[in-house]
């Protein structure tokens, strides 16, 4: 079968319209939970949700929406066990560990049904999806990614400074209590892509990848959104192919691939940020006197406005970058002109 012929299948394009929304939704709201440290709040919900599709099971219901009504009670509640401070995060996270899981696997027990039919949702099987599956990823996902792109401002500031956000009148338990259900309503969103075990890194790793290589938070959440679309696709389309010769599935591909492009963005993530530190200027002490170390090396290379440098103002005088040293051009009482390196 040609590509072509493949991809003209329905069984296919339903798959690569749910990998698109699910890519754009999850790193939409995963960006907040990287924010305030909660990246594996995603985890945990995720481990919530499979109560939620074994109750779906059991009633004989729509495993997505029983998901979405029991994950987004169990962000709720994780938040006001967060809030009033009565267990801290780690614990609580614990808690939607566990007894998520284990209240999955009893309902599932109960209801008669197979471990085989719960490992769908596990693991994802996106190549399954149906035509009703594919309309309620679209709505939610779409009802997340307005949400987490038009309230950014009010939601940056409550995940950065939650004392700031107070004094400058927000509502920052309401916001708090949104982001929650934000990440639950995705977590169920991805589930059918990725999978519940796996949600949590369609969340948080495309933001750790936009992080590397973006400057401000505006930056990161696009980066992130884009990079989470990638993937999805990427990863999709990768398994597809992949599964003329081994059994590849696309949840753990999609996966995969997000964490490739971290690995190839960390390093140039990391020489941007040193260049960045070489760029800021030294602190100066208006009392103690700037000292420098006169170079004992010839220094042949004369550094000026055009000379290509990156040049750094410090004290009364310009130092310039140069072989990853900081020289700066002086002259002693001679004339003769001489660089001082630090």
């Amino acid at each position: 079968m040609s590509p072509a012929e493949l991809f003209a299948q329905p069984f296919i394009q339903r798959a690569l319209i749910a990998a698109f929304f699910t890519g754009l939704a999850a790193p939409a709201v995963g960006t907040y939970l990287v924010q305030r440290r909660l990246s594996l709040m995603g985890d945990g919900l995720g481990h919530v949700a499979v109560t939620g599709v074994a109750l779906g099971l059991l009633t004989h219901t729509s495993p997505t929406w029983t998901a979405v009504v029991v994950a987004v009670f169990g962000a709720a509640v994780i938040e006001l066990i967060r809030e009033r401070g009565s267990a801290n995060g780690d614990v609580a996270l614990a808690l939607l560990f566990y007894g998520g899981l284990a209240g999955g696997v009893l309902l599932t027990g109960i209801g008669g049904e197979s471990a085989t039919h719960l490992q769908e949702y596990l693991f994802g099987s996106i190549l399954t999806i149906d035509v009703t599956d594919v309309i309620i990823t679209m709505v939610l996902a779409a009802v997340v990614i307005a949400l987490g792109v038009g309230l950014a401002p009010q939601l940056f500031a409550v995940s950065q400074d939650q004392e700031f956000a107070k004094v400058s009148g927000l509502r920052v338990r309401g916001y708090n209590l949104l982001v929650a259900v934000l990440a639950a309503v995705s977590v169920t969103v991805a589930m059918r892509t990725v999978g519940l075990l796996l949600v949590s890194a369609l969340m948080v790793v495309p933001v750790a990848t936009s992080q590397q290589v973006a400057r401000s938070f505006r930056t990161t959440l696009g980066g992130a959104m884009a990079l989470g679309t990638f993937a999805s696709l990427g990863g999709l389309v990768i398994s597809i192919f992949a599964s003329y010769k081994a059994t590849v599935a696309p949840g753990a591909t999609i996966v995969v691939l997000a964490l490739a492009c971290f690995a190839i963005t960390w390093p140039i993530g990391s020489l941007l940020r040193r260049r960045r530190r070489l760029a800021e200027p030294f602190p100066v002490d208006p009392v103690a006197p700037v000292l420098h170390e006169e170079c004992e090396n010839t220094h042949d290379h004369q550094h000026g406005p055009d000379c290509g440098h990156l040049a750094v103002e410090h004290g009364d005088h310009v130092d310039y970058v140069h072989d990853g040293h900081r020289h700066a051009v002086h002259v002693d009482k001679a004339g003769a002109r001489h660089y001082d390196e630090h």
